[in-house]
């Protein structure tokens, strides 16, 4: 009885988990409303088949299977049509305008001000004055348009040249080499070795990470030591 437990249960789980990497990486607060109750009905449905040894296994999978098709088929809809898109997500609501709060699109989305300046703080600001727009998306997220004078400066509004943003992968971690990631590099461990004794450390058997961006530029984190920033003579890659 145990035993026919345990399998039931792993069996269930590693199908609600596939089905559930199936329908994507979307986090809960990202989730459109019908993303949020299938996936709601899913995990209550994954309990029965795990606990009532009476329910033959398939019966309690099928239903898991035909509501990841009903959300594959929603998503379909909603990516080929406006109309359907509308009728199954909603349309972002505007609640803040250029003449302050819309009190009638609270209402309608059955918000109170409370909850409005509390998806404001979310977004970053702290007085309703300082925002030109407020905007509720379709998955109940705020975003906001700040006013000109409340809008944070950017380098071109500065006149100033900043070295473009790079995008590190870590080669090293943990004792290991990461060998997908050096191939995509275009390296070896002899490299990444050499590179760690030109930054002043030993060698690899006192790092724990090393992370290398696509302009050469080695984050290495010794054991117990403060980490040590070092570029090398790496050209660059274009991941």
């Amino acid at each position: 009885m145990i035993y026919t437990l345990i399998c039931r249960s792993l069996i269930v789980f590693l199908t609600v988990f596939l089905l559930i990497r199936f329908m994507g990486k979307r986090q809960i607060g990202e989730m459109q409303p019908f993303e949020f109750v299938v996936t709601l009905v899913i995990a209550d449905l994954a309990t029965i088949p795990m606990s009532d040894t009476a329910l033959p296994l398939l019966h309690g999978i099928i239903p898991l299977f035909t509501l990841v098709c009903l959300h594959y088929l929603l998503c379909l809809l909603s990516r080929k049509s406006i109309l359907w898109r509308k009728l199954i997500n909603g349309k972002p609501i505007i609640v803040i305008g250029t003449n302050g709060v819309d009190y009638e699109a609270l209402r309608r989305l059955n918000m109170s001000f409370n909850d409005l300046i509390e998806g404001l703080r979310t977004a970053g600001y702290f007085n309703l004055e300082e925002v030109l727009y407020g905007i509720i998306q379709t998955n109940g997220t705020l975003t906001a348009v700040p006013r000109a004078p409340y809008a944070p400066l950017t380098a071109s509004d500065m006149n100033i040249e900043k070295e473009q943003a790079t995008l590190p992968m870590i080669v090293f971690a943990e004792g290991k080499i990461n060998k997908e990631n050096i191939g995509i590099a275009g390296i070896d461990s002899s490299w990444l070795a050499l590179q760690v004794k030109k930054a002043g450390l030993n060698g690899l058997n006192e790092i724990i990470l090393i992370t290398l961006s696509n302009t050469g530029k080695l984050y290495i984190q010794p054991k117990n030591k403060p980490f040590v920033v070092y570029q090398s003579n790496y050209k660059g890659g274009s991941w």
